[in-house]
């Protein structure tokens, strides 16, 4: 009989204190190793982990995001450890549902030949913790192992190498649960980052393009809004695994990186994008950064631009209208 394959979590962490205990406590009953590729944490992640027998913590020394980077450190960690290997690639907010405790489902997935990509479904639990929506797409999160190369990019990056013609896996009854909108200011937070990281790495993206991405949560069809079976918590909650409280913070370590990039390119190259919800002069006054001019981190946009982003607002949920997409594309033109 084949030997049963050494089962390794691979998670990239800067700042998961908020849920990082959670996260491995659950992944602690599956898998053999959870390797945590920690950038930079000062939230107290490094501690959490270290509490755990099962971690293998790394450093990832990178002053750069790019999941590249820490993908490739995360698998070169995991191709050390000897024997045949089930690689399973979760961030810290994402938590495999319990009835992977008793799916037979779990070891069909053990039996997979090597080479084969592992498939599954995100759960974006909501915050009423009752309910969650799941776009009919099935993402790569696992592969058994065969030394194949990882095909990463800087952002939004595959997590485990997808070989061309690679024999695929579908877990359909065992579900990732999505943390990140538990919180929705930390994921706003997280979502304002994300566009001006684009605006300073994709310079040729358009800003429509980047709104429509980074906005997509209130595009939700009524499709995939679904009630969450209680067995997907319940195996957890029977071993005292608390599922359901968040740890919420009026700041987020995202925000800081924001200011950070105001200071070094001003706010006038991010005025297309739509993070002007919040106060940043306020905000700048939490963080040791320069605000001794009251205007250095207020809002730069024009009328004209204030009313681009009015008009994205309201146009979010019917974005694949011909006529929005028609306005859209002359936007597009006149530089947006």
């Amino acid at each position: 009989m084949a030997r049963e394959p050494v089962i390794i979590c691979l998670t990239p962490v800067r700042n998961e204190s908020w849920i990082l205990d959670r996260f491995l406590r659950c992944a602690s009953l599956w898998a053999d190793h959870i390797i945590i590729a920690d950038q930079g944490s000062t939230d107290g992640s490094r501690e959490i982990a270290s509490r755990f027998p099962k971690v293998m913590l790394v450093e990832n020394q990178s002053h750069e995001f790019s999941e590249a980077v820490r993908q490739r450190l995360l698998l070169d960690t995991a191709r050390s450890i000897e024997g045949p290997r089930l690689l399973i690639a979760l961030d810290a907010d994402e938590i495999f549902t319990s009835n992977l405790l008793v799916s037979d489902e779990w070891n069909k997935l053990l039996r997979q030949k090597t080479g084969t990509v592992i498939k599954l479904q995100l759960a974006n639990v909501l915050p009423n913790m009752k309910s969650y929506w799941a776009p009919d797409i099935f993402f790569a999160w696992g592969f058994v192992d065969d030394g194949s190369k990882l095909a990463a990019e800087r952002i939004h990056s595959v997590r485990v190498p997808v070989p061309y013609g690679a024999p695929i896996f579908h877990l359909n009854e065992i579900k990732v649960l999505h943390y990140q909108y538990t919180d929705w200011n930390r994921m706003k937070s997280k979502h304002r980052w994300y566009q001006c990281w684009e605006r300073i790495n994709n310079t040729s993206r358009h800003a429509i393009d980047t709104y429509r991405q980074y906005h997509h949560m209130y595009a939700i069809p009524e499709t995939d809004m679904h009630e969450l079976p209680p067995q997907w918590f319940a195996g957890y909650e029977a071993r005292s695994i608390d599922m359901t409280t968040v740890v919420k913070e009026r700041l987020y370590w995202w925000d800081e990186e924001v200011l950070k990039y105001f200071n070094a390119h001003g706010t006038r190259r991010f005025r297309q994008e739509a993070i002007w919800d919040v106060d940043w002069d306020d905000i700048a006054c939490s963080y040791s950064l320069d605000h001794s001019r009251h205007d250095l981190f207020s809002d730069p946009r024009t009328l004209f631009e204030k009313g681009v982003h009015y008009w994205l607002e309201k146009t979010q949920p019917i974005s694949e209208r011909y006529y929005v997409r028609f306005v859209d594309a002359i936007l597009k033109k006149i530089g947006w």
